[in-house]
């Protein structure tokens, strides 16, 4: 007989880590919204939109701007498969996990690797990459805007001009940082960039946008050889999403939809206003973990809004705080892995999870958990200066 399975009903989590954020209920109901067929009119016009809202918060004019069918990871490999030819040179600044993959996936495309490393949790400085470009034929300098291993961000202002006068293209990797912080792909000379639906726009993962410049267009349209990935070929891919609407793929109907929404939630906040209650909601979860006296894993200044990763204090295990605020206060965070693992913990604030209830609510309850364990602590300190950053 065959095994019967009971209706889904995972437990309600408060979530806090690295991605996915929680995605706001509009979200989830537009995900309910009747299926049409992917040539029907009325999901051209929803197209349509999803590109305009896109450009609006990638802050570009750039036509090929658009989603793709897959994760963050799907968004990295359109970018580097569709720019990247054998032997091509890849200036890769690598201070992270996300740095690490981007080499990995440039060498399966017969790209040559050539690296600037930079210690986890530093960010590259932009003297390196003009230094390392004046003795390099590189195609492209690809890096990574909010490394969602380390909480740190990378500034972006001066490393456009700097790949652009040596003849290199500019890719940014901005999974964590779009929708959270500022992403001026036109002003910071941007070429390619991509980003995941999960993270600061708080929609469920299994979308990620990409927009190309016209430089990198024209890159991709000079190429000698086929693009190797036949599903993420923007030549193939942006006919479907262009006036000519010739089959691809199947889209993802409902994830578009979801998309559609968690872009018209940032359209309706405002960009200027979404960043301040990102930066706001930051500053004080780090006052509140300061005043319990733990310290920020990246320097000030250097530090992402939307991922915080904090030092695991010394004595408290790591693994069991983590297993004790998921099951006694449902709220998920994230560890650290690769060099880091068991010495951070990774503190989503992003998009719908960005707020001062979490914010409060988590230090409350971390501040529960570790002095349960032993950890010395001013009772409601976190708390307390967590809300004098509100108050300020």
């Amino acid at each position: 007989m065959a095994k019967s399975y009971s209706e889904l009903s995972p437990s309600i989590r408060t979530l806090m880590g690295p991605g996915p954020s929680s995605a706001h209920p509009r979200v989830l109901r537009a995900m309910t919204t009747p299926l049409v067929g992917y040539l029907d009119p009325d999901f051209f016009k929803v197209m349509e939109e999803v590109k305009e809202l896109l450009r609006y918060v990638l802050q570009t004019t750039n036509e090929l701007t658009i989603p793709v069918s897959g994760t963050g990871s799907a968004g990295m490999e359109t970018c580097i498969s569709n720019l990247v030819e054998t032997d091509d040179e890849v200036l890769v600044c690598v201070n992270g996990y996300f740095g690490e993959r981007m080499c990995e996936i440039v060498e399966r495309y017969g790209g040559k690797v050539r690296r600037i490393e930079t210690p986890w949790g530093k960010v590259t400085e932009p003297t390196l990459i003009d230094e390392a470009l004046k003795s390099s034929r590189a195609k492209v300098v690809a890096l990574v805007h909010a490394e969602t291993s380390t909480g740190a961000r990378q500034p972006l202002e001066e490393i456009g001009k700097i790949a652009h006068k040596n003849g290199a293209l500019l890719l940014v990797d901005a999974v964590t940082s779009l929708g959270g912080h500022p992403v001026k792909a036109d002003e910071w000379g941007i070429d390619a960039c991509y980003s995941g639906s999960q993270k600061c726009l708080s929609c469920p993962p299994g979308i990620s946008p990409v927009s190309f410049s016209k430089r990198a267009v024209e890159a991709v349209d000079s190429r000698k050889t086929k693009i190797g990935n036949w599903y993420l070929d923007m030549s193939l891919v942006a006919k479907y999403w262009s006036d000519e609407h010739t089959y691809h793929h199947t889209p993802p109907t409902s994830m578009i939809y979801a998309l559609r929404e968690a872009l018209r939630l940032v359209q309706e906040e405002g960009l200027e206003a979404r960043f301040k209650r990102h930066e706001l909601n930051h500053r004080a979860l780090v006052a509140g973990l300061d005043a319990m006296g733990i310290k920020m894993f990246v320097e000030e200044g250097s530090r992402l809004w939307s991922l915080n990763a904090a030092c695991v204090p010394e004595g408290v295990d790591d693994a069991r705080v983590r297993g004790r605020l998921l099951n006694e206060f449902n709220i998920e965070i994230g560890g650290g892995f690769g060099a880091l693992k068991g010495k951070v913990w990774r503190i989503g604030l992003m998009g719908y999870s960005s707020s001062k209830n979490n914010v409060l609510m988590f230090l409350g309850a971390l501040e529960n958990v570790l002095t349960s364990e032993g950890y010395s602590l001013k009772p409601g300190a976190g708390v307390g200066a967590a809300n004098s950053t509100y108050n300020e």
